[in-house]
């Protein structure tokens, strides 16, 4: 099986929970022969709400179901699965692409609050880039006010087998990335990726952290950071959104990593962060371990999330 097949197996797995949603009882409410009616389109309605594809999505689907019975162009419940795979490929144009440093180590951002998954994102981007593009990869633990931060992210590197930059808990997190950038230069990094401080007490302590962390590292390294990326709870649906909205003021995200597709119903939410942020999704996390990773693709998770082969 190719890799790429395995990707697409483990989102379909990961996504399970939101395609039952969306095909709860397939029988009753996609069965061929059903008619159309209003109280159907209100059922389907429901169901891509319960997913959390967004109140814009689910009228948008629902709008155009309605037209097409009203012009007599379907009649049957069982040709509103077409149309909802139409709708939801649709819209799909922001940049999904890493950009990486022309020259010298690539930096990433790596920002999300407490509890998101942030370290376990960040294990999993270094297995990405050290086994899927053999690139050279250092990691720098910047999360150095929260417990444990620090620890969880050596352990990880070790396990990996890349380099780790280190201060003790509670150090200044400028110092550490500073530390972090002059070593990926002098030991000839491709990636370094930046953990940042993850706590919320207050938007204005992690907007401050955060651009000290960035306006180091774009002293050091010409055109750092190269990618900024925001871990997302996928299991909190579209409050995730609002913690986007916060990040976005402090630095300038341009990829979004929805950790913990796994473990939710609200598989949909992709959508909603598309509509209401304009920032792609780079990539998704479909598991526990560092290689259930993948880079977000409309087409295989639109096909997962229908619960098609």
């Amino acid at each position: 099986m190719s890799i790429f097949a395995k990707a697409f197996d483990r989102l379909k797995g990961a996504l399970k929970k939101t395609a039952r949603i969306l095909n709860t009882d397939v029988r009753t409410l996609f069965v061929p022969g059903r008619q159309i009616n209003e109280a159907f389109l209100l059922e389907v309605e429901e169901n891509l709400l319960a997913a959390d594809v967004g109140v814009k999505n689910a009228e948008r689907i629902v709008a155009e179901m309605r037209e097409r019975w009203r012009l007599g162009k379907i009649k049957n419940a069982d040709q509103c699965l077409g149309i909802i795979r139409e709708e939801m490929l649709k819209g799909w144009t922001a940049d999904r692409s890493l950009h990486f440093a022309p020259t010298g180590p690539t930096v990433i951002l790596v920002a999300g609050v407490n509890g998101a998954g942030k370290t376990t994102s960040i294990a999993k981007l270094a297995w990405y880039f050290k086994n899927e593009l053999k690139k050279k990869v250092m990691v720098c633990a910047g999360d150095t006010f929260r417990a444990g931060a620090v620890h969880q992210l050596t352990i990880w590197a070790e396990r990996l087998g890349v380099e780790i930059v280190k201060h003790k808990q509670n150090a200044d997190p400028g110092a550490v990335a500073y530390d972090a950038c002059e070593a990926a230069k002098t030991r000839e990094m491709d990636v370094l990726i930046v953990d940042t401080a993850g706590r919320l007490p207050t938007q204005e302590n992690l907007i401050r952290e955060l651009v000290k962390i960035r306006d180091v590292v774009a002293k050091r390294i010409e055109g750092a950071p190269h990618e900024s990326l925001l871990v997302l709870d996928a299991t909190t649906g579209q409050n995730a959104i609002n913690q986007a909205k916060v990040f976005g003021n402090a630095i300038n995200v341009t990829g979004i990593i929805l950790a913990k597709l796994d473990g939710t119903a609200k598989g949909g939410v992709i959508m909603g962060i598309r509509d209401q942020l304009g920032v792609p999704v780079k990539f998704i996390g479909l598991g526990e371990t560092p290689e259930d990773i993948a880079k977000f693709e409309p087409e295989e998770y639109v096909r997962a999330l229908l619960g098609e082969k």
